[in-house]
C-alpha cells in the first residue's frame, strides 16, 4: 500500500461534507433524503439544516465530487437528485481511511497508557 505525504493528501473532510459523500455511497438520493440518510449514519447525532446542506452540496458540485442526476421518472421532478462521482468516492475512501487509521491510533495510545500506570 503506497502511503500518502502530507502534500498528496486532502485536508480532512467538513462532517457536513463527509456525510453527504457517505449518504450518497448507497446511490443517488435528493437532499430531504441525504438530510435523514446523514441523521441516521450519525446515530442522530448530527443533523445537517437546510442551509448548511445545500452550501455543501454547491461546494461539493463545484469540486466535482457530486453530480446532479436525473431522478426516478415518476417521482417529483421539483427535486434535485445528486450521484458521487469518482472524485467523491475517492474523498470519501480516503476520509474513512483517515479515520480508520486515527482509530488505530487511539487504541494503541490506550494500551501505552495503561500499561504504564
Amino acid at each position: 500500500m503506497q502511503r500518502m505525504t502530507v502534500e498528496q493528501a486532502d485536508p480532512p473532510l467538513a462532517p457536513a461534507a463527509f456525510l453527504i459523500l457517505f449518504a450518497l455511497a448507497t446511490g443517488d438520493k435528493h437532499g430531504y433524503a441525504i438530510m435523514q440518510e446523514a441523521r441516521k449514519l450519525s446515530d442522530q447525532t448530527f443533523q445537517i439544516g437546510p442551509a448548511t446542506l445545500y452550501t455543501t452540496i454547491q461546494r461539493l458540485l463545484d469540486s466535482d465530487r457530486i453530480r446532479e442526476v436525473q431522478g426516478p421518472e415518476h417521482g417529483d421532478s421539483r427535486r434535485k437528485y445528486y450521484r458521487l462521482t469518482g472524485a467523491g468516492k475517492s474523498a470519501l475512501t480516503a476520509e474513512l481511511a483517515r479515520m480508520e487509521a486515527m482509530v488505530k491510533k487511539s487504541k494503541a495510545m490506550r494500551l501505552r497508557l495503561a500499561e504504564s500506570s
